[in-house]
């Protein structure tokens, strides 16, 4: 089975500074967290509101980017950067 994002559920985690998110292949949930600076810019800082709603604008994306980041070996999380997405 491959992997799959049903749960359109996201949060931002601000001990990490990212916004979590998750994965499943058939019944193991796979935790994500993307990187706030993959999102936008941090010029005098960011609110996490605008964060989410990026998250929202390239969430296809951001899912396309995870599976290709998976599909390189299983890991108990996976942390998503700006150079995940060049």
């Amino acid at each position: 089975m491959g992997l799959d994002f049903p749960n359109k559920a996201r949060s931002y985690d601000r001990s990490r500074r990212c916004v979590r998110f998750l994965g499943y292949d058939g019944l193991f949930e796979v935790p994500f967290f993307l990187q706030a600076d993959a999102l936008v810019s941090t010029r005098g800082g960011v609110v996490e509101a605008e964060l989410l709603d990026a998250f929202d604008a390239v969430r296809v994306r951001v899912y396309d980017v995870a599976q290709k980041v998976y599909a390189r070996g299983r890991q108990t999380g996976y942390v998503l950067t700006a150079k995940d997405f060049r």
